[in-house]
C-alpha cells in the first residue's frame, strides 16, 4: 500500500511552497526518536507527496519531479544557552523586525499577516544582552489532537523560523531552510504559555546554522533543534 501526504496552502513558507518546518515534521511523523530532515528542494504545495520507508530509521518523501524530503535517526543534545521567561519573549516579540521587513509575511510560522487560529505567528525578537531572539506562543486549538495536544509536525513548524531570525538580527538575507533535526520531549496544549529560544551557532560561506529550543513557562525544554539554513540568491 502506497502511502501518500499532502502540504496544504496553508502550511506555505513562501506562498508557492511549503514552510520548511512543518514539511520536515511531516517527513519526521514516519520515523521514531529524534530526527534529522534534509529538504531536497522547496516543499510544493497541494500536490501528493509519496512517502517511501527504508527501514525502521529512514524515509523519503517525493513526486513526479524527484525526492523533495529525506529523514533519517539521529540523537540531538543541545545545551540551551538562555532560557527567558514568557514576559521576557512578549517583550523581545515588540521589537521583531519582520513587523517593518519580511520577505514572506504570509510564511505559516512567522509571518504577521496570519490571523490568530491561521498561522502560528511566532514573532522571535532580540533579547538584551546577548545574542538569543524569543518569542511567546500559545497554541491554538486548531493545533491540537482530540486530546488538546499540540500535534508534532506544529512543534517542528514552530523551531523553524526563530533560527532564522537569530542569524539575521540585525539584517534580512535571503535564505532556505536546508536541513532540521529536532528532539522532542513534550508535546504543549492548547493554551500553553510557551517559549521559543533561538541562537546561532555558526556561519561558514553561505551556510548557517542556528538552534532553536520550545520551553514551558517554568522553563522546561520540550524540545530543541538544529537548522542548517542556506543564503540563496533571491529569484524576482
Amino acid at each position: 500500500m502506497t502511502t501518500r501526504v499532502k502540504i496544504d496552502r496553508r502550511f506555505c513558507g513562501p506562498p508557492e511552497s511549503g514552510n520548511g518546518g512543518y514539511a520536515c515534521g511531516r517527513a519526521a511523523l514516519f520515523v521514531k526518536g529524534d530526527v534529522e530532515v534534509t529538504l531536497r528542494r522547496p516543499p510544493p504545495l497541494d500536490t501528493p507527496l509519496e512517502v517511501v520507508i527504508h527501514g525502521s530509521d529512514r524515509v523519503s518523501l517525493s513526486d513526479e519531479s524527484g525526492p523533495v524530503a529525506e529523514g533519517r535517526r539521529t540523537s540531538l543534545n543541545l545545551p540551551v544557552p538562555f532560557t527567558p521567561s514568557f514576559d521576557q519573549a512578549l517583550r523581545a516579540a515588540e521589537a521583531y523586525t519582520g513587523f517593518r521587513e519580511h520577505f514572506y509575511p504570509t510564511c505559516f510560522v512567522c509571518g504577521p499577516d496570519r490571523k490568530t487560529g491561521d498561522g502560528l505567528r511566532i514573532f522571535a525578537g532580540p533579547l538584551p544582552g546577548n545574542n538569543c531572539v524569543a518569542a511567546p506562543w500559545m497554541p491554538h486549538r486548531s493545533l491540537c489532537d482530540d486530546t488538546g495536544r499540540v500535534n508534532t509536525e506544529y512543534v517542528w513548524a514552530a523551531l523553524d523560523c526563530p533560527g532564522y531570525f537569530a542569524i539575521n538580527r540585525d539584517t534580512h538575507r535571503y535564505m532556505l531552510l536546508g536541513r532540521l533535526a529536532a528532539a522532542l520531549r513534550h508535546n504543549p496544549n492548547t493554551g500553553d504559555r510557551c517559549v521559543i529560544v533561538g541562537w546561532p551557532i555558526q556561519s561558514e560561506g553561505r551556510k548557517h546554522q542556528a538552534a532553536t529550543a520550545l520551553l514551558s513557562e517554568t522553563g522546561e525544554v520540550l524540545g530543541r533543534a538544529l537548522a542548517t539554513w542556506i543564503e540563496v540568491k533571491r529569484q524576482s
